[in-house]
C-alpha cells in the first residue's frame, strides 16, 4: 500500500491508538478539541491503515503555524517526515507563511532537526524557524 498524506478530519478508534503513540504526552480530549477549532488542522501520514507520522497545523489567513510534528520513532529516517511537511504545505496552497519552533525538540535532536528544516527550505528567525512560499 502507499503512504498517504491525509488531512483527519474526525477520528477513528485505530487513528486515536496511533496518535497515542506518536504524541503520548497528548490526549484523544486535547486532539478532538485541537479538531473542533475551525483554524485547526491535523495532518497525518497514513501506510496500511496505520497513522505513522502527524502535524497539528493552526491557520491565521496567509500564515500558518506547524505544531506538534512528530514521525514514530520506528519509521524515522525513511522519508515519512519529509514526505508529510511537503505534502501538507501543498494541500494548502493559500498559505505563503509557515512557521515552526523548536517547542518539544529534544536537546539531542535539534542540530538533526535544525538541519531537516533547513534542507525544506525553512530558515532559522529569533523564535523558530520560517518558510515564505510566493504564489
Amino acid at each position: 500500500m502507499k503512504l498517504t498524506i491525509e488531512r483527519l478530519a474526525s477520528l477513528s478508534q485505530q487513528d486515536e491508538l496511533d496518535l497515542a503513540k506518536i504524541w503520548p504526552q497528548q490526549t484523544v480530549a486535547q486532539w478532538r478539541a485541537w479538531l473542533d477549532a475551525p483554524e485547526n488542522r491535523i495532518f497525518a501520514a497514513r501506510f496500511n491503515d496505520r497513522l505513522l507520522a502527524a502535524v497539528k497545523v493552526s491557520v491565521a489567513g496567509e500564515n500558518a503555524h506547524l505544531n506538534d510534528f512528530n514521525v514514530r520513532e520506528l519509521t524515522r529516517r525513511r522519508g515519512v517526515g519529509l514526505y508529510l511537511l511537503e505534502d501538507t504545505l501543498r494541500q494548502m496552497p493559500d498559505v505563503t507563511c509557515w512557521q515552526i519552533s523548536d517547542d518539544g525538540v529534544d536537546v539531542g535532536q535539534r542540530n538533526a532537526w535544525g538541519l531537516f528544516l533547513q534542507a525544506v527550505g525553512f530558515v532559522p528567525n529569533a523564535w523558530g524557524w520560517e518558510k515564505r512560499l510566493t504564489r
